[in-house]
């Protein structure tokens, strides 16, 4: 009988001024699709770190986390594989008494076996939200404008928003609180990692200076979207070439691969192009003597990070990774509510 089975409390998270305000929706999270930071205001983004902050804290005091009054149900639809997003992804809707139905890239076969607005408006009939992980930018955008679930971009050829929140969680950890006191510095390919942080640095006010070969910077709208945010939080944004002046007195230099997933046939050339934009002690040297580094994994070591770097730095790298638990989290409850 239904009597005699134990019922979980919806609110096994402590009540109060946390539960009221993600309740409340005061920065209007609530059944927000996440494509991309352009719209995504400094609120919103300083309310997600502030919750995310929060519920990390609680997963740490092995506290008990969010359950919701039923079971909400998550759907990865992933064009790409992955280890961290798919993990982090199943693993947060499992501490929020949720459910994740993951959908391979074989599974659907996005625009080639069903077009993407069918597969938007049936799969939306069956989960609260969905998570994509996908080649074009505009499959995304083309899921969202079908759903009547939110979508989250986990992952498009242009940007990276979900990254983006663990990244700067973890510099907030390190550094205290985010402002113009504070640069962050992004060495290597102008891709959909840098596009995230030029708009996530510029919404928190935090400065960022990023160096990229020549042909290879990011997409100009990214910047000049940065730079217009920048002159109302302070934030100094700048795109360079010399990767010793980008990471000059910064308190995180951040990298990532130089061939991302679809590109392994440039990774020769790309190897030559970036050879001196390596993350190595000598380009370390021109950082604060406290800086951290960051890497958004998976990395090729010997590659755009030393070995070297990368064992001396893994505590921050690893913290970085294990944010993209608790920020996603934030932005499930945040979107789906409690």
């Amino acid at each position: 009988m239904i009597g005699d089975i134990p019922q979980p409390s919806p609110h096994p998270m402590p009540v109060g001024p946390l539960v009221d305000r993600i309740t409340q929706d005061p920065t209007g999270w609530r059944r927000k699709s996440l494509i991309s930071l352009f719209d995504v205001s400094a609120e919103q983004f300083r309310e997600a770190l502030e919750i995310a902050a929060r519920i990390k804290a609680f997963d740490q005091k092995r506290t008990p986390g969010i359950a919701w009054i039923y079971p909400r149900t998550l759907g990865l639809l992933f064009e790409k594989p992955s280890l961290r997003t798919r993990v982090s992804f199943e693993a947060s809707m499992v501490h929020l008494r949720g459910h994740a139905i993951y959908l391979a890239p074989g599974d659907v076969g996005l625009g080639v076996r069903e077009a993407v607005e069918d597969v938007a408006r049936v799969l939306s009939r069956w989960v609260d939200v969905i998570a994509a992980r996908v080649f074009a930018h505009e499959t995304v955008e083309e899921l969202a404008a079908h759903s009547s679930s939110p979508v989250i971009n986990a992952l498009s050829d242009r940007e990276h928003p979900i990254q983006a929140f663990a990244d700067l969680l973890t510099l907030q950890e390190y550094r205290g609180a985010l402002g113009n006191h504070l640069k962050l510095s992004y060495v290597g390919d102008g891709n959909n990692v840098l596009h995230a942080l030029l708009l996530a640095c510029a919404k928190m006010g935090v400065n960022i200076s990023a160096a990229c070969p020549e042909g290879h910077g990011p997409d100009p709208a990214y910047v000049q979207e940065a730079l217009r945010i920048g002159a109302t939080t302070g934030a100094q944004v700048e795109v360079l070439h010399d990767p010793r002046v980008a990471v000059r007195d910064a308190d995180a230099v951040y990298t990532d691969v130089w061939a991302s997933m679809g590109q392994e046939h440039e990774r020769a050339e790309r190897a030559r192009i970036f050879a001196p934009y390596q993350v190595n002690s000598e380009l370390m040297a021109f950082a604060r003597s406290d800086a951290i580094v960051l890497h958004c994994l998976p990395a090729h070591r010997d590659e755009e990070i030393s070995a070297e770097i990368m064992e001396q730095h893994r505590a921050s790298i690893l913290d970085q990774a294990e944010n993209r638990l608790h920020t996603q989290k934030a932005l499930l409850v945040l979107i789906v509510g409690l």
